[in-house]
């Protein structure tokens, strides 16, 4: 099926499971140990049932959204992905695009492949994402980069002090740096158009990618073992480091992986400009409790903070039911990269396309012609009786 006919993000998920290499495919879909977390930030949203508002005029409807006093086409943005180029050529530069086209906020990973001045070029509202150590003599230097590229909002990372145990990963072959295993190779063998589009294009044109923005300065090949540990002294990080970012830096600042109420407070006590509500996609702790689920609280605790979600998110219906219970806006990960793998820039076009299109249909269906109108009226928990 090519990637314009897909008529749903499960229809591109599937479509990119047989463009891409095998294990690549698992690296991008799966989640750490059993994935109970990842499965949970889907099953969060079945248990909420939609309440119709009726003879409500839905003849113009607008999803239209303002965060950090940027306007954007839809209340949705593509979260931040860690090699990218491996799912597309220059996948950071083809998803930046995507998202401008699109008119949605766009978050560079810290551990792409592509430097983030060219993705700002590109882009020039990008979001950049940074996996931050405690120690301020290397995020100092960053900050200044980013600075010198005009980035306006940073979002800092927060859920990975170490690594998780993605077994999936590790039964396929795959891990960071990549090594280029039979079982890699065989995979790749058996995707040709993967193998010509993105493998080869990547090593002709550019050599073997680099992680370009995890620092100020170029980290090394994701083939080679690092000569200094890129997540070392994450595991020291204190709300102290985040203080201290927070003197340093005059753009937006935004706190990415946090579940509890009190981190929400915390956050806006230090003056940060919003969080994301985030598990990491169900990556890092097994276990942990469904973005959607940890929302509300989040909400509450914060008044007037930006409060944004990730996780689970495959509907129009899901953006809508976060929305309804607070989140400013809501990010997806895994649809965009279904696409970008599906289709490059154009597919990861389609995927924000198919969600566009449903969040409009679903808003007139709902009875509720903005989403700015959304609220806990238009919801109930599944086994609830509407209130009347």
């Amino acid at each position: 099926m090519h990637y314009s006919r897909a008529l749903s993000i499960a229809d591109l998920a599937e479509i990119a499971r047989r463009r891409l290499p095998p294990s690549l495919y698992g690296y991008v879909s799966g989640g750490s140990e059993d994935q109970s977390s990842l499965v949970a930030n889907r099953l969060a949203f079945d248990r909420w049932r939609f309440v119709t508002h009726s003879l409500v005029d839905v003849s113009q409807r607008s999803q239209a959204v303002e965060i950090f006093g940027t306007r954007y086409d839809m209340p949705l943005g593509v979260a931040p992905m860690g090699v990218t180029g491996l799912c597309a050529f220059e996948g950071d530069l083809a998803m930046a695009r995507a998202a401008a086209r699109m008119k949605v906020p766009f978050v560079l990973s810290g551990a792409s492949t592509v430097a983030l001045e060219r993705v700002m070029q590109a882009a020039p509202d990008s979001w950049f994402q940074a996996y931050i150590p405690a120690q301020q003599d290397v995020i100092g230097p960053l900050l200044s980069r980013l600075r010198s590229a005009q980035v306006k909002v940073l979002v800092v990372t927060v859920d990975v002090p170490i690594a998780s145990t993605r077994e999936n990963e590790l039964r396929n072959d795959f891990r960071l740096p990549l090594k280029l295993t039979p079982r890699l190779m065989a995979g790749g063998a058996l995707r040709p158009r993967w193998l010509l589009q993105t493998f080869a294009q990547t090593l002709l044109r550019g050599g073997v990618p680099r992680f370009e923005n995890f620092t100020a300065t170029r980290g090394g090949r994701i083939i080679d073992a690092p000569t200094v540990d890129h997540r070392a002294g994450r595991a020291s990080m204190r709300w102290e480091t985040i203080a201290w970012i927070r003197e340093q830096w005059a753009g937006k600042l935004v706190i990415k992986g946090l579940l509890r109420a009190g981190d929400a407070r915390q956050a806006q006590a230090l003056g940060c400009d919003g969080v994301i509500v985030s598990n990491h996609g169900g990556r890092q702790l097994d276990g942990a409790v469904a973005t959607l689920d940890a929302l509300p609280a989040m909400v509450a605790a914060a008044p007037g903070l930006t409060v944004m979600l990730d996780g689970g998110v495959r509907r129009g219906t899901d953006v809508l039911k976060a929305m309804a219970l607070g989140a400013a806006c809501v990010f997806v990960g895994r649809p965009a990269m279904y696409g970008l793998a599906a289709g490059g820039e154009d597919g990861a076009v389609r995927a924000l396309e198919l969600l566009r299109k449903e969040i409009d249909v679903d808003l007139a269906l709902l009875g509720c012609p903005d989403v700015a109108g959304l609220g806990p009226t238009y919801l109930v928990r599944e086994g609830d009786l509407p209130g009347m």
